[in-house]
C-alpha cells in the first residue's frame, strides 16, 4: 500500500515505524519532522484540498491522521469528498475533542459516567457554581482546542474562580476560552484506554498510564506527557467491561443518533474511583506519548488494523497484542515545557549491548535534520521505548537507551511507571 500520515510528533514517527516494519508499504508524511526522513518521503502540502488531490495523484491507498488539528479542521470529510480512504473521525465527531463543552453534553445525554459540571460563558454563573461545590480541588476547562493545556486544577474555590475568570476573558487560551466547563475534582488514578472504531465495531487495546507532570512524583507543571507505559496491572477484566458496556458502547450508539458516527482512534481518559470508571475527557486520536508504547504491542499489522477502521470492517479483523510490556520515557528540551531552547545536536552512541539493541528504540518527535545530523529542535525532542516480559526489565532497558542518547540540556523524568512498582 501507499501510506500517508498526516503529523510531525513522536505519535506519527512511531505509527511510521511499526508500518516501515511490515516492510511492503511507501510511506508519505505530511510535513513529517526531520527523523520521518529515515522511515519514508516528507512533503509539505497544507491545503488539504490540495492535499487529497496529491493523495488522488499518488495512489495513496490508506491517510492516517495523527493530530486533533486536522481532524477538527475536517481534513477526513474532504479526503472522503474525494473518494480516498482516510482513518479519523470526521469534522463532526471531531468535536468530542474540539468542544469540552459539547463532549461533556454528549457524557450527559448518553447517561455515560462522568464529573459533576456546568458549562457557561457567563462569569456570575461560573462563579456561584464554584461557591456551591462541597470539595476542593475544582477543575476548570478551557472549552476549545489548546495542546493538551487548557485544564486547570484549582486548590481553592478564588483560585478556580481567577482561572474562570483568566480563561473568560481571553488572557488565558485566547477564543478557546469563550466557554468553560467547571466540575468536581475526581479523587482516584487514572487511566488512557484506546479503542478503533469504525462506526459501529470497536477494537480496545491495552490499556496505558501517562504523566503528565514534568517532574518526578508528579511535581511541576503539566505537559504534553513525559513518559507512558503499557499494559497497566492497574486495570483489569472487570474494569474492561465496564468501560466497554458503560462508556464505549453507548458513545458509539450515540454519536450514530447524533448524525456523526465516530470512525478512528477514541482516547478515553478514565479515573477510576472506587473500582468505577469515570470519563474525564475524550479525545479523538492517540495520545502522545502513548501511541508510542503502544504500536510496538500491537503483533497484528498496524496498516491492516487502521484501514479495516477506515472501512468500516473490524468485525473481521481478530486482533493479536504481544504479550510483553512496552514503557516510554520521554527526553525533553532545556526549557520545556516552560519556554523553547536553542537548537542542539544529537548525538546516540553505537549500542553493543545485545540487549539494549534488541529491546529497546527511538521514536522521534521535536527534531530537524541538517547535513546528515539531527538537531532536537522541539520540547519533547524523541521517546526512548524499552520492552520486557515485565514493567521493571522495560523500564530498564528503556533507562538504559536514555544513557546512551546525548544533546544539550537534555531531562527526563527518572520515575516513569513508578505507580506500577510501587
Amino acid at each position: 500500500m501507499n501510506i500517508l500520515i498526516l503529523g510531525s510528533g513522536g505519535r506519527e514517527y512511531s505509527i511510521g515505524l511499526a508500518i516501515s516494519k511490515e516492510n511492503k508499504h511507501d510511506i508519505y508524511f505530511m510535513p513529517g519532522n526531520g527523523a520521518t526522513q529515515n522511515l519514508g518521503t516528507n512533503i509539505n502540502i497544507k491545503d488539504y484540498k490540495e492535499l487529497a488531490l496529491w493523495a488522488k495523484n499518488n495512489k495513496i491507498d490508506l491517510t492516517i491522521v495523527g493530530p486533533e488539528a486536522p481532524l477538527v479542521e475536517g481534513v477526513v470529510d474532504i479526503f472522503k469528498e474525494n473518494d480516498l480512504t482516510i482513518f479519523g473521525p470526521s469534522a463532526a465527531a471531531a468535536r468530542l475533542e474540539g468542544s469540552k463543552v459539547y463532549m461533556k453534553n454528549i457524557l450527559k445525554k448518553y447517561n455515560i459516567p462522568t464529573a459533576a459540571f456546568i458549562e457557561t460563558s457567563n462569569e456570575n454563573e461560573a462563579h456561584s457554581f464554584i461557591d456551591n461545590m462541597k470539595n476542593t480541588p475544582i477543575v476548570v476547562k478551557a472549552d476549545g482546542l489548546c495542546a493538551g493545556k487548557g485544564v486547570i486544577i484549582a486548590q481553592s474555590k478564588d483560585e478556580a474562580k481567577q482561572a474562570v475568570s483568566d480563561m473568560l476573558s481571553g488572557e488565558s487560551f485566547g477564543d478557546a476560552g469563550n466557554c468553560v466547563v467547571v466540575e468536581e475534582f475526581l479523587d482516584g488514578y487514572e487511566l488512557s484506554i484506546f479503542a478503533i472504531c469504525d462506526g459501529e465495531n470497536y477494537k480496545v487495546l491495552p490499556a496505558a498510564q501517562d504523566h503528565k507532570r514534568i517532574g518526578d512524583g508528579d511535581t511541576g507543571p503539566n505537559t504534553g506527557g513525559m513518559g507512558a507505559y503499557a499494559p497497566t496491572p492497574l486495570v483489569n477484566d472487570d474494569i474492561y467491561k465496564k468501560v466497554e458496556e458503560r462508556v464505549i458502547k453507548p458513545t458509539l450508539e450515540g454519536m450514530r443518533k447524533e448524525g456523526a458516527a465516530y470512525e478512528g482512534v477514541l482516547f478515553i481518559g478514565v479515573m477510576v474511583v472506587k473500582g468505577e470508571p469515570i470519563i474525564l475527557e475524550y479525545n479523538v486520536r492517540f495520545g502522545d506519548p502513548e501511541c508510542e508504547i503502544l504500536m510496538p504491542l500491537l503483533e497484528t499489522p498496524v496498516s491492516e488494523l487502521f484501514y479495516k477502521g477506515a472501512t468500516k470492517d473490524l468485525k473481521s479483523l481478530d486482533i493479536k497484542i504481544k504479550d510483553e510490556f512496552s514503557v516510554g520515557v520521554v527526553m525533553a528540551s532545556k526549557n520545556y515545557p516552560y519556554s523553547s531552547s536553542e537548537p542542539a545536536e544529537i548525538i546516540v552512541d553505537d549500542i553493543v549491548d545485545e540487549d539494549i539493541l534488541n529491546n529497546t528504540h527511538i521514536s522521534y518527535a521535536g527534531v530537524e535534520k541538517e547535513d546528515d545530523k539531527l538537531f532536537a529542535t522541539g520540547g519533547r525532542v524523541l521517546v526512548c521505548v524499552g520492552f520486557g516480559t515485565t514493567i521493571k526489565q522495560a523500564r530498564d532497558r528503556a533507562y538504559a537507551l536514555c544513557g546512551q542518547v546525548h544533546f544539550a540540556g537534555k531531562k527526563c523524568r527518572t520515575d516513569i511507571a513508578y505507580q506500577a512498582l510501587k
